[in-house]
């Protein structure tokens, strides 16, 4: 790992951020210089200690339009996860947790790695491949395994991946045309629960979760691999799996930033916050990706490493579930000492990640 290849991995994967995103990122890139800063009403939120104020000490308004429990409600109709109080939001988030604990993991574990001894078996023999429909299919099985769904993988991956794209553009500031993308999201989350064949009452919470693992999975994988090859980190699939994946993530950040309304008055950083102001809170800046490269040898605490998974009752209930999946996708294409071939940038994902990756072995 030199510093060369190291500027050549942040090169590559900038580009998913100033090709899907440019404006968006360019204005939190010019002003994460502050910790925290307020615009009119929207208050951005970059340091580490204001990005924890900001999930912890601010009370969130979780059916706010903007935000992803405002989002979810308005596109389903039901109280999910994302947007429940109290006694709701933890009855649901106790099921979850549940699902996604170490036992519903590790039901759910020989599901990928089926996947992923399919799919990567080209590897061997010289054949290029290619990591993005790979991820889809991996989560798509995945998701179906945890739903109880007998949808074909790659259906429902991209259904979900649609269903996402189209509420991150109805909800990009400035957007016109809102009733338009009002359609478009409604008619592509529809057709996502249409392929949901769970209990009624189940239905939104299903897509929702859906949403949440497919995409999230299918922009963090392939960027990670994407990294790892361009910096020569394979070696440490095998000598210290954990620490690589925790620092991929790390620099990755799938969810780079989390749109929250504040609720009632608190501070971010020292900064006042009233209720009704706009948080962005940029887990990329908190968690130092765009300023220090992943190192395995010396990863970062895991105190810093788990902001891109937020914090406390806000903490993704599927962290547990996505670090293991991608450890075993990095210990399996370890052995192939894969290169990338090309890449090209998703624009029209909800997240920043890849729309091609392609790779073939080395070795």
């Amino acid at each position: 790992m030199t510093p060369e290849l190291m500027r050549r991995a942040r090169r590559r994967d900038r580009r998913v951020y100033l090709f899907s995103h440019p404006l968006l990122f360019a204005l939190l890139t010019a002003t994460r210089r502050w910790p925290v800063q307020r615009l009119g009403g929207t208050v951005l939120v970059h340091s580490r200690d204001a990005f924890r104020d900001g999930l912890t000490r601010i009370p969130l308004d979780r059916s706010a339009a903007g935000t992803t429990g405002g989002a979810a409600g308005e596109l389903t109709g039901g109280e999910l996860l994302f947007n429940q109080d109290g006694a709701g939001h933890r009855g649901s988030r106790r099921t979850i947790m549940e699902a996604l604990g170490a036992e519903g993991v590790h039901r759910l574990r020989p599901v990928w790695t089926a996947v992923l001894d399919h799919r990567l078996a080209p590897l061997a023999a010289g054949a290029p491949i290619d990591l993005v429909d790979v991820a889809a299919e991996l989560a798509g099985a995945t998701t179906a395994a945890l739903l109880g769904l007998s949808t074909d993988p790659h259906t429902l991956a991209a259904a979900a991946r649609t269903a996402a794209a189209a509420a991150a553009r109805e909800h990009l500031p400035g957007r016109p045309r809102r009733r338009a993308g009002q359609t478009a999201a409604r008619t592509a989350t529809a057709a996502l629960t249409a392929l949901l064949d769970v209990p009624a009452e189940d239905r939104a919470l299903a897509a929702m979760l859906a949403v949440a693992a497919i995409n999230t999975t299918v922009a963090a994988l392939p960027r990670a691999v994407a990294w790892c090859a361009d910096a020569d980190l394979w070696s440490y699939a095998d000598s210290d799996p954990d620490a690589l994946t925790s620092e991929l993530f790390r620099v990755t950040a799938p969810t780079p930033l989390l749109p929250r309304v504040a609720a009632g008055p608190g501070t971010a950083g020292g900064c006042p916050v009233r209720a009704g102001d706009r948080l962005v809170l940029v887990a990329r800046h908190a968690a130092d990706a765009h300023r220090t490269g992943p190192c395995p040898a010396d990863p970062a605490p895991a105190s810093v490493a788990q902001l891109v998974f937020g914090l406390g009752a806000h903490a993704c209930p599927g962290a547990r579930l996505a670090r293991l999946q991608l450890t075993d996708t990095l210990r399996a294409l370890a052995r192939h000492r894969p290169r990338v071939v090309s890449a090209r940038v998703d624009r029209r994902s909800a997240l920043p990640g890849w729309s091609r990756l392609i790779v073939a072995a080395t070795r």
